[in-house]
């Protein structure tokens, strides 16, 4: 069975019927997020063994200050406690909310460093990977400084580094979640994980497709036409083709 779309209205409304109470809370979904997004960083990005061991691979996680910036901070502690990752967040607008402050300090303890702006084009070369977690389904108009400049360094690095890989978390950061890239930023990632279900703006993304979020009630995926992919083993996410999503 495909997994199906969801549109701006329906993922909004899907989040709110997952945290009706009794039911999931925030930090939870945020949590199970952020893993699946470190564990499709794993697979896009797996350790290399080389002759004189496992060299560590480099990932620049930009978070914005919302819920898709918190995944990305679940995310980078994940990636820590993998093992073979080397972790630096950018992180210019945080918020005094507790469970954002906890998130940050969590990564701080494990020695993941902060940045408020983004690293020199040189030091970009140096990275594997880009998680883009600055933006979520929520996001309308066009990006808000620091973050239209961030957008363009992070573009202006995938551009000239052929290596590095560029992996959204839900909806590539400038897209309007149901029309794409209508704000004409000419963003485009390279990995796409899509939260829970793939929201209308995939549609027209043609990179590596990952769905993550193996919590979805079958009562609430149902109701909203969903479907989860059938995740291999105990994986948290599953790479998904344009078939498997659209039947």
């Amino acid at each position: 069975m495909p997994t199906g779309y969801l549109n701006a209205a329906d993922a909004a409304a899907l989040d709110d019927e997952l945290m009706k109470t009794p039911g999931y809370t925030l930090e939870q979904l945020m949590e199970l997020a952020g893993l699946a997004v470190a564990e499709a960083v794993y697979q896009s990005v797996p350790p290399v063994t080389e002759k004189d061991g496992t060299k560590r691979r480099k990932i620049l996680l930009i978070c914005g200050p919302g819920n898709n910036g918190g995944d990305g901070l679940v995310a980078a502690r994940h990636l820590f406690f993998f093992g073979h990752y080397d972790c630096t967040i950018v992180y210019p607008k945080r918020t005094s909310k507790e469970h954002f402050v906890n998130l940050v300090k969590q990564c701080e303890d494990v020695g993941i460093p902060f940045f408020d702006e983004m690293p020199g084009a040189e030091e970009l070369a140096t990275y594997d990977a880009i998680v883009d977690s600055i933006f979520g389904f929520s996001f309308k108009g066009e990006p808000r400084e620091p973050f239209g400049t961030i957008m363009k360094q992070m573009m202006e690095a995938q551009k000239q580094n052929s290596h590095l890989q560029v992996i959204s978390v839900d909806v590539p950061s400038g897209w309007n979640v149901d029309e794409g890239d209508v704000a004409k930023t000419g963003f485009v990632p390279d990995i796409l994980v899509s939260l829970t279900t793939p929201k209308s703006c995939s549609k027209e993304f043609t990179g590596r497709h990952f769905i993550g979020g193996r919590f979805l009630p079958p009562a609430i995926a149902s109701k909203y036409n969903v479907q989860m992919p059938p995740y291999p083993g105990v994986s948290q996410v599953m790479e998904v083709t344009r078939e498997q999503i659209e039947g």
